[in-house]
């Protein structure tokens, strides 16, 4: 009760005309800023902070928290739309979300990302709420081990389970792996797989890699295939939906969009907490988990219950970071650091006293988050209508600007001309995979996790000397490795028994 108190003042803050007012604006910025591919939350945090001196610190970090949540909202649009995730916790978002717009149904696509981001958002919200502090210490449970632990379940989760084929994802899987292990060891410095080559010293950058095999790879397949896409679209042009009524879930919709928004909610949150996860690790971790649970539609054919639960799990995270971030200083992800220089810049000393020396402050940035949601919940369902519009852009257009995007995507993140071939490349390499059968989703979400793993993995080794002893000794580690051989297991299991099935109906 005394945290709903806190809470009320907290609104009295918040509700201030200035304060409303930049929250407003953070959350269109952080829209336009979400659905831009290549520049994401933290450069958009970053680019705004100097701008954000001269405010009042709650002020401003009410901009900038409402800039880093709508971000969240916004990335799923150019994935939904153009199969180009804005930023990286919509990779997971685009594996149905495109093939759904695909169907016709760009509209309920759009929608169920939007009501999905804000259910998710509100449980995090609401959990951030009544723990507060509490929550933080949560974090501070999971070490490099228990982390080791979580990246390998989040892999086994998706990698190989993505696909009709096992064999090709596992293989496909150890490609994502082996070109993020590109570049400097980030323990030792020691090269590796540069070739001599300055460049990859730096290592394969992220975002251009993305947008190259999701975006760019897209444009190529527009191109081969674009009479018989021109002639689809003429078909279809009739059934386009383009009102904000005829894109609203039917209450079938609801049913399926529900669950899955509940359970990747509550999930996110509590990964958004764990040191260094982020929304990215909430968005696949929740789209994992979906996968353990019945789904109308195949997953990643366009299946609501898959944007839902990516949604849903990212939008939680994002609430979640600012659990650690305020009570005990720990930023959970990029972004994060930039909100903890800005603290810092204020004045402000994040840790288990900024709720008592400057609850203002604290409960003004938690109420703010509230406003911010329904702000941003407005302001994407009143631009559907002009979204799906886009789908309407005959494909002679839609190649060029597709094609800029990702060239501009490309080199906003790495200001070289690096990162725009590195984008060709990872393009016609996408393609090619995508046309011999060969999903590459499991290949981005491995080059996403894997740096993670071999970090923690080998600072949980450092600091045992070696031993594997450290992944088993606690109560909390046997649980998650129990978790782990569950998932590793049941797959084979099922085999097993649906081979000795067959042979049972044989005889």
């Amino acid at each position: 009760m005394e945290n709903f108190a806190s809470l009320l003042a907290g609104f009295q803050v918040a509700l201030a005309p200035e304060n409303i007012g930049v929250c407003l604006l953070g959350a269109v910025l952080g829209l336009v800023v979400g659905a831009m591919p290549g520049i994401g939350s933290l450069a958009g945090c970053a680019l705004l902070l100097p701008l954000t001196y001269k405010f009042n610190p709650t002020t401003a970090i009410i901009m900038l928290g409402a800039l880093y949540y709508a971000n969240m909202y916004g990335g799923s649009f150019s994935a939904i739309l153009l199969n180009i995730p804005g930023d990286s916790p919509a990779i997971t978002t685009a594996l149905d979300g495109y093939p759904m717009a695909r169907k016709g149904r760009p509209g309920q696509a759009l929608m169920t990302a939007n009501l999905s981001s804000f259910i998710g958002g509100t449980i995090g919200i609401l959990i951030l709420t009544v723990t507060a502090s509490g929550l933080a210490t949560i974090g501070l449970m999971f070490g490099y081990a228990e982390m080791t632990i979580i990246l390998l379940i989040a892999m086994t989760s998706i990698s190989w389970l993505i696909g009709e084929n096992p064999i090709k994802g596992i293989v496909i899987t150890m490609l994502g792996i082996l070109v993020a292990s590109i570049g400097m060891d980030t323990l030792s410095g020691a090269p590796r797989y540069e070739f001599g080559n300055m460049y990859l010293l730096g290592g394969i950058p992220f975002t251009p890699f993305i947008i190259g095999c999701v975006g760019f790879a897209q444009v190529i397949k527009l191109i081969n295939e674009r009479e018989a896409d021109e002639k689809k679209r003429a078909s279809d042009d009739s059934k386009q939906k383009l009102s904000i009524k005829d894109s609203m879930p039917t209450g079938h919709d609801l049913g399926r969009m529900l669950p899955p928004t509940l359970r990747s909610g509550v999930v996110g949150t509590f990964v958004g907490v764990l040191p260094g996860s982020g929304a990215t690790t909430g968005s696949m971790v929740g789209y994992a988990m979906q996968k353990k649970f019945k789904s109308e539609e195949p997953m990643g054919t366009g299946a609501i219950e898959g944007i839902a639960a990516s949604e849903a799990a990212n939008n939680a995270a994002a609430a979640g970071a600012f659990a650690p971030l305020l009570a005990l200083g720990i930023p959970g992800s990029g972004t994060g650091a930039v909100l903890l220089g800005g603290l810092m810049m204020w004045g402000l000393n994040p840790g288990p006293l900024l709720f008592d020396t400057n609850p203002d402050f604290c409960w003004g940035l938690i109420s703010s988050m509230y406003v911010a949601n329904i702000f941003t919940l407005l302001v994407a369902i009143l631009v559907i209508p002009f979204l799906i519009k886009i789908l309407s852009v005959p494909v002679k257009y839609m190649i060029p600007i597709i094609t800029c995007v990702c060239i501009v995507g490309a080199y906003s993140t790495s200001n070289s001309m690096y990162g725009v071939i590195v984008m060709f490349v990872s393009g016609i390499v996408g393609y090619l995979l995508d046309k011999n059968g060969f999903p590459t989703a499991p290949m981005l979400l491995a080059f996403v996790l894997a740096p993670m793993l071999e970090e923690n993995m080998r600072k949980a080794f450092i600091a045992s000397r070696g031993s594997l002893g450290i992944f088993a000794d606690s109560p909390l580690k046997l649980v998650l490795l129990a978790v782990f051989l569950v998932l590793i297991l049941t797959p084979t299991v099922k085999a097993v028994r649906k081979k000795m099935g067959g042979k049972k109906t044989a005889v």
